[in-house]
């Protein structure tokens, strides 16, 4: 879906240039870099700001787009500081910006990270290897209780309780300390019956604890609203998304700026309640069966996309 993106991206860099401004894109989630990349071959006036967690991904990415020189910007953290990347960067505002959510391609064929349920690897499943807790912590030291929310939750697993006891069950007897064991706990954990509809039996599973390890839906309710403050007049936010409880974060997100704010009833919408972006996807797009075809892990992509029509409303 990569030139639908960028054909979303691109009219924010095109008014920032029609202004006598440098354009600016900010890549939440630069990963490889495959975006970025694409994005300074089309727009070889435009600089980016690419912010990853993944110090690995990072160093891939910044040999990848060594030949931008000064036009990439690169930050170690998490998506929600997009403030502080621009600023690092010697910008307060991007005119394009992108969040391509969930694991990367790259961390799930990473065997040693534990992303993947399809192969023995080391239960971790970090974004940020350089920290925080991992997924064999998870499993090992939360109690029933709280792992079976966590799975129904983040997971949305019906089985979650089954999973829960059962993991419980097998670590009384030894530790999980990588993701075959796991995996087999759940499958036994899963009646058959359900496989042959819901995908592998422990999809679900590995997303709640994936989940959980990085914060990642804390975070993205911090990132979006972050994001839009930064957003030049005129310029495009895209959202990828892969399951539903980040498209549900994302479309709250977008609608609270895409609302006007006055009372119902209100002979006026004044200026400080007009919606702040306009939506310009319509719903959500979805990739078509040639891209997923080209590329099978698109398949469950939703994308949303806003112009900003306005200044943010005071937070005052």
């Amino acid at each position: 879906m990569q030139d639908r993106v960028l054909d979303l991206m691109s009219p924010g860099l095109d008014a920032a240039r029609r202004a006598g401004r440098t354009p600016v894109y900010l890549d939440g989630t630069l990963g490889m870099g495959g975006h970025a990349e694409a994005i300074l071959q089309r727009h070889p006036d435009a600089v980016v700001v690419g912010i990853d967690r993944d110090t690995e991904a990072l160093r891939l990415a910044g040999e990848r787009l060594a030949w931008a020189g000064e036009r990439l910007h690169t930050w170690h953290g998490t998506y929600d500081e997009v403030s502080d990347a621009l600023a690092a960067a010697g910008f307060h505002e991007a005119d394009a910006m992108l969040y391509d959510l969930g694991v990367s391609s790259y961390q799930l064929d990473e065997r040693g990270r534990g992303f993947a349920y399809s192969y023995d690897a080391p239960l971790d499943m970090r974004m940020d290897t350089t920290g925080g807790i991992t997924a064999a912590d998870v499993v090992n030291d939360y109690d029933e209780d709280r792992l079976r929310r966590i799975i129904r939750t983040w997971g949305e697993e019906k089985f979650a309780g089954r999973i829960a006891s059962a993991i419980v069950q097998a670590r009384s007897e030894s530790p999980f300390t990588s993701t075959g064991p796991l995996v087999e706990v759940i499958r036994g954990a899963v009646p058959v019956a359900a496989g042959k509809t819901g995908g592998h039996p422990a999809k679900r599973t590995f997303q709640a604890l994936r989940i959980e390890v990085n914060e990642e839906l804390d975070v993205l309710e911090e990132a979006l609203p972050a994001a839009l403050r930064h957003l030049a007049v005129g310029g495009r936010l895209v959202v990828m998304s892969y399951h539903s409880l980040e498209d549900r974060i994302t479309k709250r997100a977008i609608m609270a700026d895409a609302t006007s704010t006055a009372p119902p009833g209100f002979p006026i919408e004044l200026e400080e309640h007009a919606p702040v972006v306009k939506v310009v996807t319509r719903g959500v797009d979805k990739p078509t069966e040639k891209e997923i075809e080209q590329n099978p892990r698109a398949s469950s992509a939703k994308v949303r996309a806003v112009e900003k029509i306005r200044a943010s409303r005071s937070k005052a």
